[in-house]
């Protein structure tokens, strides 16, 4: 009797154990997927490549989106130091196709997001292909520059009359 309650709670305690394990992996996929740290996807891509002045807070994996569909990955970012900008990599698609005159933006979801890549769709009759480069980018805008341009260009105006000039 009791090998048959210790044989029960041993088989028992391997249920639990599996489906603990299952549930630690279940939770680890979802934060690196949501982290966008794991994307899974099959389908085949080509790569071009672009180059940018700032790329603020881009990071490899961010996605590239096209009339908010998600149409391929940043690939890799690296310095270019003969033109000192940044040369972004991205892996589009095969099942999308963008005319060669396409130009790409650095976006950011939602007030303080993530910074992801659009790309708005040209009229040349040529389409990208592997090893493309586009030409036309708009650099990330960065809060920081933002704030000390309005804050420069205020320091610079003219001080306005005092309260107690007006009164004279």
């Amino acid at each position: 009797m009791i090998e048959r309650d210790q044989m029960q709670r041993s088989k028992n305690d391997v249920w639990v154990g599996l489906f603990v394990l299952i549930g630690a992996v279940a939770i680890l996929f979802l934060a690196l997927h949501s982290a966008n740290l794991l994307t899974l996807n099959f389908q085949k891509t080509y790569a071009v490549t672009a180059k940018f002045d700032n790329v603020g807070g881009l990071k490899p994996k961010a996605a590239v989106k096209s009339a908010g569909v998600v149409v391929g990955r940043v690939d890799n970012i690296v310095f270019d130091d003969k033109s000192f900008q940044a040369k972004v990599t991205l892996a589009l698609e095969n099942r999308y196709t963008f005319p060669k005159d396409s130009s790409l933006k650095i976006l950011t979801s939602g007030l303080l997001g993530d910074q992801y890549l659009g790309i708005e769709a040209g009229a040349d009759d040529h389409n990208l292909v592997a090893g493309d480069v586009i030409s036309s980018t708009q650099s990330a805008v960065v809060l920081e520059n933002l704030i000390s341009q309005f804050l420069y260009s205020k320091a610079a105006e003219p001080a306005t009359p005092a309260a107690s000039d007006a009164n004279r």
